[in-house]
């Protein structure tokens, strides 16, 4: 007998090639079954016919060190609204404030928390409207040396380094931040997440630092650094990171994303590797708000459904090399999010105040996490 059953859902799993009305089983933590009309008996049945199932969604970027740091939102209380079942926290902790975002966050959170450590010490330690300090700005709080230890420690739960570039989260400190991190990922096989605002270092630097299979994140953000020219020209040195398998992650947040240099790179059939919200205490309320209203965003722009849903489940969790993740296969982590396509007029804004109005926006209708139904994850 099953533990629970999703009933009659548009089943979309990209990772698998499915777009389907199916049945979804789970038992004991993991999905079991897959398939339409299932007859094993189960548990619990939920009636999803008219909704969308998909993996659960993957915040790849977002910050959830609530408490811990200044920029930090509480993760279940998005997730309520966004039927985000796994988010990654993006270096909000470093190697000397790690174990308290496991112990007081990660441990006790319904859904799943990973992280990518800060290669500065004390992580993002002083941001908020009114108090402003990259901790990439001075470097004698970046040492190789206690980011590896306290990684190494840690691998179940660190899938990789984050290194904060650029005038206001390094001030003068140039490439050296990120540089120090790839080191550190180097030794530990593991990837770099590199934040990239106000230049110096300058985006081609930057790209050109990077190896394969290390995310850029912030990659569709406004001048200056944009992807794009004022005359809308893909820069050659961000189709030259594509070709060499740099992952393009969107991390909206309060300054990441622009309209004006989304749609020319959807125009060219560029669309982002992940779709992440970096959503923190200065976007939680708008523009960034949580990465179903980033998905909303990208339909808006014209991408498809199937597409918007892979950057949120399957190229997330292959980003993180977490293959249990993003999808519904049998035997696999026993989430899922339950979505509607709904006839909601609603205005979505970017980091520049452009504005876009829609009439069709993906809704959470409910999530499912390690295989239970998530009381607090919406009624269904």
């Amino acid at each position: 007998m099953h533990d629970l059953i999703l009933k009659g859902g548009r089943v979309i799993d990209p990772g698998q090639g499915l777009d389907a009305v199916m049945d979804v089983a789970f038992k004991d933590g993991l999905v079991a079954e897959i398939g339409p009309d299932l007859a094993t008996p189960a548990k619990e049945t939920r009636n999803v016919t008219g909704r969308i199932v998909t993996p659960g969604l993957i915040d790849m970027h977002s910050h959830v060190y609530w408490g811990g740091t200044s920029l930090g939102v509480d993760a279940e209380t998005i997730a309520k609204r966004s039927g985000t079942t796994t988010f990654v926290d993006a270096g909000s902790a470093g190697a000397g404030n790690f174990a308290g975002l496991r112990k007081f966050i990660i441990e006790p959170s319904a859904p799943r928390i990973f992280a990518y450590l800060n290669i500065s010490f004390p992580g993002i330690f002083a941001f908020s409207k009114n108090v402003m300090m990259g901790e990439c700005e001075d470097l004698r709080l970046l040492d190789s040396r206690e980011c590896l230890a306290l990684a190494e420690q840690h691998l179940d739960l660190v899938v990789g380094i984050k290194a904060r570039v650029g005038a206001r989260a390094g001030g003068s400190s140039g490439l050296a931040p990120l540089l120090l991190a790839i080191e550190v990922a180097e030794e530990l096989n593991l990837p770099v997440m590199a934040h990239i605002d106000f230049p110096p270092p300058g985006r081609k630097e930057v790209l050109e630092a990077l190896r394969p299979g290390d995310v850029l994140t912030h990659c569709f953000r406004p001048f200056p650094n944009a992807p794009v020219t004022r005359g809308s020209r893909i820069r050659e040195d961000i189709l030259e990171a594509r070709r060499r398998g740099i992952i393009f992650d969107i991390g909206h947040g309060f300054g990441g994303f622009a309209f004006k240099s989304a749609r020319p790179m959807l125009a060219e059939g560029i669309m982002p590797d992940v779709i992440s919200s970096d959503v923190h205490v200065l976007c939680c309320d708008g523009p960034a708000h949580d990465l179903l209203a980033v998905m909303s965003k990208f339909l808006a722009l014209g991408m498809p459904l199937v597409e918007v849903i892979r950057a949120a489940t399957d190229n997330p969790a292959r980003a993180m090399r977490r293959a249990e993740l993003g999808t519904l296969a049998p035997g696999t982590a026993g989430d899922a999010t339950i979505l509607e396509l709904a006839d909601r007029r609603m205005d979505h804004i970017d980091v520049s105040g452009e504005v876009i109005t829609t009439e069709q926006n993906l809704v959470s209708r409910g999530m499912v996490l390690r295989g239970s139904w998530w009381a607090e994850g919406g009624a269904g």
